[in-house]
């Protein structure tokens, strides 16, 4: 690699015509840099957002789900899950930001990228330094050596001597091609995706942490109706002992009762485990150990809040991990800008000054100072092709985060389509399965009625309160899968989050 430079051009006052010259010189330095100030400018492409196929309406959405007048009344900005009314999960969610180590850790990850913005901002000003010193020498008295100064030649002056030096450095990398100025855009940018990845983080552990307190719930409301069937089938086995008392029942209809309540003891006590699991995964969530959380059992009745999805278009707004996706695509474009400016010169904006004397007393007087200045160019003539390489280099790794950012969005259109599809064909689920549970409770009925009247045997009593309870854990089971179905609907939506939140930087 060949560099071209011009030399660092300096003066000293202690010439003739040396202020004079000086004065030229600092008026020809501030001309410059006027200059380029005035006249810098920014190699490389002006970023767009890439463009993603956005669809009209959703597939799946529902006839009467959305109006276009009151897009997201429903969806509290921030505290999307207050859509419940459930005080309990109003309390563990709002300790999601402060307890939550996940969203910590990206809290943590998102200042380092705004302090990053800092230190390339910094890039933008000169820099001063100084690197004051007081040495003490001593020459050698048997080394002589000799000057020629105005034909006469004179010795070294041998001994101690000191040298007292404060020198001030000043540089400035002129941003004449916009190298700095993108690298600060690119930190921005990227300082933006951090936000957008925090929030994206946050939004998913709140959205786990729903489905988890759900799902919880929904297994106590499998508790409930197990210990319910229990309670029946204790008193279905007590009828059968007197019938088999009374010589009415066999003994085979004793042994098959006594089975049922013990078959469903069992799964009461299975559910137990799950239930347990799901109580510690929500105690990880909100940063604490599991021992010092409890939560008090209860059954979900209310089916879940409508969602309003608003546009497909809106949602390249509403989506964090979009927003996450689009700011590194605008990051690399900065750095396609940065690899092209390389071709360029740059140009370098040296000044140093200060005082240095060998006598302490006369360190800081005038006729101790010294100073010079200039610019001072560089340039790249052969490299073989590296410049170049690394151009293509940023162009791929562009192309790379467009990829990444449509595939993001079609993703999302995915998800957005998979859960209003759920909610959609679960309602109509729920309605059959209601009244599968009525029929069922119905036969029940009339199958224990024919028993206590001896015109039906016990195998038939059996089948019934199987299929009873079946439709039953069933219809728990549809209203815990609509509830967090609707939770993964507002998280594949946003959660309520808009890019408009993405700090300015």
């Amino acid at each position: 690699m060949h560099r071209c430079k011009k030399p660092i051009i300096s003066t000293s006052l202690n010439q003739p015509g040396s202020r004079a010259k000086a004065m030229r010189w600092i008026a020809c330095m501030a001309t410059a840099s006027a200059l380029i100030f005035s006249a810098g400018c920014t190699v490389g492409p002006k970023y767009a957002r890439p463009s993603v196929p956005t669809p009209p309406a959703y597939k799946e959405a529902l006839p009467d789900s959305w109006k276009q007048a009151q897009p997201n009344a429903a969806i509290s900005r921030g505290k999307w899950w207050e859509i419940y009314n459930d005080p309990e999960l109003n309390k563990l969610e709002e300790q999601i930001s402060i307890s939550n180590q996940n969203v910590l850790l990206a809290e943590s990850q998102y200042r380092q990228a705004r302090d990053q913005v800092r230190i390339a901002h910094s890039a933008l000003f000169p820099t001063v330094s100084t690197s004051p010193s007081a040495s003490y020498s001593r020459n050698s008295t048997t080394l002589v050596a000799s000057n020629q100064i105005n034909g006469t030649n004179t010795a070294v002056i041998s001994g101690s001597h000191a040298d007292y030096t404060l020198p001030v450095d000043v540089s400035y990398q002129a941003d004449i091609w916009g190298s700095v100025r993108r690298g600060v855009a690119s930190a921005k940018d990227t300082a933006q995706s951090s936000a957008a990845n925090l929030e994206n983080v946050r939004l998913t552990f709140q959205a786990e942490l729903a489905e988890f307190y759900f799902e919880l719930h929904g297994l106590d409301g499998d508790a409930d109706l197990l210990q319910r069937t229990i309670t029946s089938f204790e008193q279905f086995l007590q009828l059968t002992k007197d019938r088999f008392d009374a010589g009415i029942a066999s003994g085979g209809d004793v042994a098959q009762a006594q089975t049922q309540l013990e078959t469903a003891r069992a799964q009461l006590i299975d559910v137990g485990i799950n239930r347990a699991q799901f109580e510690h995964a929500i105690a990880i969530l909100i940063g604490k150990p599991p021992a010092e959380v409890t939560i008090a059992p209860a059954v979900l009745k209310v089916p879940p809040p409508a969602i309003p999805e608003g546009l497909p278009s809106a949602l390249l707004e509403r989506r964090p991990d979009i927003a996450n996706s689009e700011r590194l695509v605008a990051s690399a474009n900065e750095q396609i800008g940065i690899a092209q400016a390389a071709f360029f010169p740059s140009l370098l904006l040296t000044a140093t000054g200060g005082f240095e004397s060998r006598n302490l007393s006369q360190w800081f007087s005038w006729p101790s100072r010294f100073w010079s200045l200039g610019p001072q160019f560089a340039e790249t003539i052969f490299d073989a092709g590296k410049r170049k390489a690394q151009v293509d280099l940023q162009r791929a790794a562009y192309d790379g985060t467009v990829a990444t950012y449509r595939q993001t969005v079609l993703t999302a259109f995915g998800q957005i389509e998979d859960e209003m599809a759920a909610l959609r064909i679960l309602e109509q689920e729920a309605q059959a399965q209601d009244a599968a549970v009525k029929a069922a409770e119905q036969s029940l009925g009339i199958v224990t009625e024919q028993y206590k009247a001896g015109t039906s045997d016990y195998l038939s009593v059996i089948t019934t309160q199987t299929i009873a309870l079946t439709d039953e854990r069933n219809a728990v089971d549809i209203l815990t899968r609509r509830l967090t179905a609707s939770v993964l609907l507002i998280e594949a939506l946003g959660g309520g989050w808009d890019s408009s939140q993405l700090p300015k930087m």
